[in-house]
């Protein structure tokens, strides 16, 4: 991720010699492992003679040209001004104007700019928090006296801004986490730390991020893979404002907008994920629209596509409600979220009755799948997701369409719109490219053909053997689920679905794995000659790449959700009692979650439990699975 270099004489804050990679005074220094990552990436640069000077000071003019090598494609959002104290000729009054264009910085009453006055540590704090468009918070006062001893002393202008970066984890403190001294000149030495913080480049010493709590343990990769069965993969655009195609794995063949089409026979088992939004913000924008989904049989024999589990419910249906953290489901009523309640269905197995159990398609001929209604009346957004999991007996293409309509459309309208229309819109952020990764990354919305349903793993010490040593007493460890680019938790495991078909505009990959199923079994050793304690918990880490010898967590809790969905579990209990308990998590980023099960495992003793869900949409990742005796 190697940002663009301003046309001024200096890299971000020195006036220096690129090639010094390693800095002869930063070896003992606490951030010193950050300062050379910004330096091998061309992000810092030192002075002639070798060293960084951490603890120098950083000017409101160099901060200027920092911002604008942190955050190269930040948009303008302002006309350019001209400050008094900045004469045309001074070194850096192009970052200026443009940090000021881009909003990363304002001037003083009377015009002026102070490029030289030395930043306070509250000033750059909020400064990089604009640069990473944060949401504002409610209760800034609040978040920051529970994080800081000296919260009093930061000024009102910056308290929103250092809460909401406070609450990402990316504010540091050195040597005291607690004393934010928002009134302090920033040394170079901080503001690197904060900018690798807010670049995602994980080399700070955790102990020094605000609110962050460092859990010693193990973290093993997933074993297993994904399986190969494809998926017609529904999400983008996300919200849906304009008529069209959403999906269409169609020929391009005689179609008008050819390039609508991705041309992906589906045969034999596969599933459909769709998941979107519409919304109307006034009265004029109340309307229904219709979602559509026709299979075409391309051949000359019948074809017969069986619908072996299917479930589709509306944010209406299934609204966004507060839950506990952990609540019993047996019968499947308990959900917050249309995503949440779909996948609980498919996960017990269900068809809904307005779902076919077969169609019989004729040759050439084309079907309705499915007419499924979205109202929505003004001021307010309904959504819907849909999964299914169908077998055909040959070739097939389908289509995923949208049409405002009061009354489901007939199949000749949803083939006139096939034929003729082009890709709905309001289309998604384009997709960072993955390669090299760079900061800020956009993964934006899936619309393809994504090969994955199901990853199905026993859980072993390795692949020679049948059982899962369980962890000393007080100790613990852990398996990512739902891992995607840039986020492994340092396996440099990418669970991630491969797309097979995509938009160009589209995600590289179906990240987060949104209706995947994950069927994890653990076949549990007690190696020790006491009977333990052991529970197995999924819980919601911070994104860290610092090494699989630690999990990063919260602490005070954040309001985010991250999870929230249905997860089976099955064992036989202390009791011998052969147990299937469906249990609904809500979890938030940095959650450390409350145990699945517990289980006294004898000295010499084994114990099976499997746990299974299917990744949740509007979940993000990443989860653990954590495996933990109880010291």
């Amino acid at each position: 991720m190697l940002l663009r270099k301003t046309s001024v004489v200096v890299s971000l804050l020195t006036l220096s010699t690129p090639n010094a990679l390693a800095f002869s005074d930063t070896q003992s220094y606490w951030a010193k492992n950050c300062v050379q990552q910004l330096g091998e990436r061309k992000l810092i640069t030192g002075y002639p003679d070798g060293n960084f000077r951490p603890e120098a000071t950083v000017t409101r003019a160099e901060a200027a040209v920092l911002m604008l090598n942190a955050f190269p494609d930040s948009p303008v959002k302002r006309t350019a001004t001209s400050f008094k104290d900045v004469p045309s000729n001074y070194w850096a009054n192009k970052a200026i104007s443009s940090a000021y264009q881009k909003g990363f910085f304002s001037g003083y009453p009377g015009g002026i700019f102070q490029p030289n006055q030395p930043i306070p540590r509250a000033q750059i704090i909020g400064v990089v928090a604009g640069g990473k468009n944060y949401s504002p918070v409610s209760n800034p006062t609040q978040i920051l006296q529970q994080y800081f001893n000296d919260a009093g002393q930061i000024p009102n202008y910056a308290q929103n801004a250092i809460a909401s970066a406070t609450i990402n984890s990316i504010v540091v403190n050195y040597p005291n986490v607690k004393q934010l001294k928002p009134l302090q000149s920033a040394t170079r030495g901080e503001v690197a730390a904060l900018i690798c913080r807010a670049l995602n480049i994980y080399t700070v010493p955790p102990q020094y991020i605000a609110g962050v709590e460092v859990h010693p343990q193990e973290v093993r990769p997933l074993p297993g893979k994904l399986d190969i069965i494809p998926t017609f993969n529904s999400n983008s655009p996300e919200l849906v404002t304009t008529e069209g195609i959403l999906l269409s794995t169609f020929p391009p063949d005689g179609k008008q907008v050819q390039s609508a089409h991705l041309n992906y026979p589906f045969q034999g088992r596969f599933d459909i994920f769709a998941h979107h939004i519409v919304r109307a913000e006034t009265p004029a924008q109340s309307r229904t629209v219709y979602q559509g989904i026709i299979v075409h049989n391309p051949g000359n024999e019948p074809v017969t596509l069986q619908v072996l589990q299917a479930a589709s419910y509306l944010t209406r249906e299934a609204p966004f409600i507060a839950l506990p953290d952990v609540v019993e489901n047996p019968q499947g009523a308990v959900y917050s979220g249309p995503g949440d309640r779909t996948m609980n269905d498919v996960l017990r197995g269900v068809r809904q009755g307005i779902f076919p159990e077969k169609l019989v398609i004729e040759p050439k001929e084309t079907q309705i799948l499915a007419n499924l209604a979205i109202p929505v009346q003004a001021p307010a957004s309904n959504g819907r997701t849909t999964m299914m999991r169908l077998a055909s007996s040959s070739p097939v293409y389908l289509a995923n369409l949208v049409k405002n309509s009061n009354i489901p459309p007939t199949l000749a309208e949803w083939q006139k719109l096939l034929n003729t229309g082009s890709l709905a819109g309001k289309r998604d952020p384009i997709p960072t490219p993955l390669d090299p990764p760079r900061e800020p990354t956009v993964f934006s919305r899936v619309a393809g053909v994504s090969q994955g349903t199901q990853w199905q793993t026993q859980l072993t010490d390795n692949y020679n053997v049948s059982e899962l040593t369980i962890p000393q007493p007080g100790k613990a460890f852990s398996y990512p689920l739902g891992t995607v680019h840039l986020i492994t938790l340092s396996t440099e495991q990418i669970q991630s679905a491969p797309m097979l078909k995509r938009y160009p505009d589209t995600a590289y990959f179906a990240h987060s794995n949104y209706g995947v199923e994950y069927n994890l079994t653990l076949p549990l050793r007690n190696i020790t000659n006491q009977t333990q304690t052991v529970t197995v918990s999924i819980q919601t880490p911070v994104k860290d790449e610092g090494g699989t010898d630690r999990l990063l967590f919260l602490k005070p809790g954040v309001e985010q959700i991250f999870f929230r969905g249905t997860v089976r579990v099955r064992y036989i209990d202390d009791n011998g009692v052969e147990k299937t308990r469906y249990v609904h998590l809500v979890q938030r980023r940095g959650q450390r979650g409350e145990p699945l099960v517990t289980l006294k495992i004898l000295a010499g003793g084994k114990r099976e439990v499997q746990v299974d869900f299917l990744y949740p949409p509007d979940s993000t990742p990443p989860q653990v699975l954590t495996v933990r005796t109880e010291g």
